[in-house]
């Protein structure tokens, strides 16, 4: 007997899962099917044998200007409130990441400094992001030596190992994301709401998929499901695999994570601190300090970036260069030849997402879609 449904998701990720509620709510049946043995996608957090919060997939801090995202988020969960905070060091120094004016006091003798954040004011205002790579475009000679000090100390390294590339030879997000604060914020967000989800986001997404309307399947592979007919299908895995590499395979970045748990109470000031030269990994992350959980033992992750291989290891980041967001624009070409099909998601639009604007593009695609 075939099981009918009026839309299959493929994937229970954070586009999967609220895509999934919002056509529930329209009275539509709903099937998700996911890969793995759990939900969340890469959200997808657990509880160790020490009682500590881990993100599988490394730190997760959601936060928007949206309040009608926030709003629908908290039908599904009560949160924690947490300003995400990001150090490194230089010349044995801690600082705030994204470098700021209090980066600026700690590393330069008092003169320097001034000269330093008065200039930056001067040309680009308060409260303001300034891209590392405007930045070095300055002709003004103090703000090109703090440019390529920035630069070398903050930006250069760090993005090799992140991406695989130099920072000129990439585009889009993967520039923007580490700016110069023209201010003393020293928070790696600037958004009204940051928080973390209570207990965890697990739960949070269980409640979400609770609802009659949907049901969920784990374990299964797209190509496998058998027996199940569907009037839409939203598909949230890569495309390219979707079309079984017609065109060439999308590259990503891939994390690995070496996790170990200490026999102590702290091991860092904040969650996250970046390591911007040469060591191998990218990251330290303390998970304990997302939900300021009280333990006699803490937990941290090492996180190692590499390319991604098939079979080998998950992909995490499409990688921003032209020639790729090239090739997914004739996959999309392919997808525009289907009917009833949608491709959503990180994987499936070859997008650089945060959660909020994950969710943001299913409230839209949600708004087009004429229930069937």
């Amino acid at each position: 007997m075939s099981e009918k449904y009026q839309n299959l998701i493929v994937g229970t990720g954070i586009s999967g899962a609220v895509l999934a509620r919002l056509l529930a709510e329209k009275c539509q049946s709903v099937l998700v099917i996911d890969r793995r043995s759990y939900i969340g996608g890469n959200c997808y957090d657990y509880f160790d044998e020490s009682g500590i919060n881990i993100h599988k997939y490394g730190p997760h801090i959601f936060r928007t200007d949206d309040e009608g995202i926030w709003c629908f988020l908290s039908r599904f969960t009560t949160w924690h409130e947490y300003i995400h905070k990001v150090r490194t060091k230089i010349n044995s120094k801690e600082v705030p990441i994204p470098f700021n004016l209090s980066s600026i006091d700690i590393l330069f003798e008092e003169p320097k400094a001034k000269i330093f954040k008065e200039k930056l004011i001067l040309n680009y205002g308060e409260n303001k992001k300034v891209p590392i790579l405007e930045l070095k475009k300055s002709a003004d000679t103090d703000l090109k030596e703090l440019a390529n000090f920035v630069y070398e100390n903050i930006f250069s390294h760090y993005t090799l190992k992140q991406w695989g590339f130099k920072p000129e030879d990439l585009g889009g997000d993967a520039l923007a994301r580490v700016p110069v604060y023209t201010s003393y914020y020293d928070g790696y967000f600037t958004e009204k709401y940051q928080a973390i989800p209570m207990p965890s986001y697990t739960k949070m997404f269980e409640n979400i998929l609770n609802h009659p309307n949907i049901e969920v399947k784990l374990n299964t592979e797209f190509k496998d499901l058998k027996n199940v007919k569907y009037e839409r299908l939203f598909y949230s895995g890569p495309i390219d695999e979707f079309f079984d590499y017609k065109l060439g395979a999308l590259p990503y970045r891939s994390l690995d994570f070496k996790f170990e748990t200490l026999p102590q109470e702290k091991f860092q000031s904040v969650a996250v601190v970046n390591y911007t030269s040469k060591e191998p990994y990218t990251r330290i992350t303390e998970f304990k300090h997302f939900l300021a959980q009280n333990n006699k033992k803490t937990t941290i992750a090492y996180e190692y970036p590499s390319g991604f291989e098939l079979g080998k290891n998950e992909r995490f980041y499409p990688i921003p260069k032209q020639e790729n967001e090239t090739l997914y624009k004739r996959y999309l070409e392919l997808a525009k030849k289907e009917k009833n099909i949608y491709f959503i998601g990180r994987l499936g639009e070859y997008k650089y997402y945060s959660m909020q604007s994950a969710v943001s593009a299913v409230f839209e695609l949600v708004k087009k879609l004429n229930p069937v």
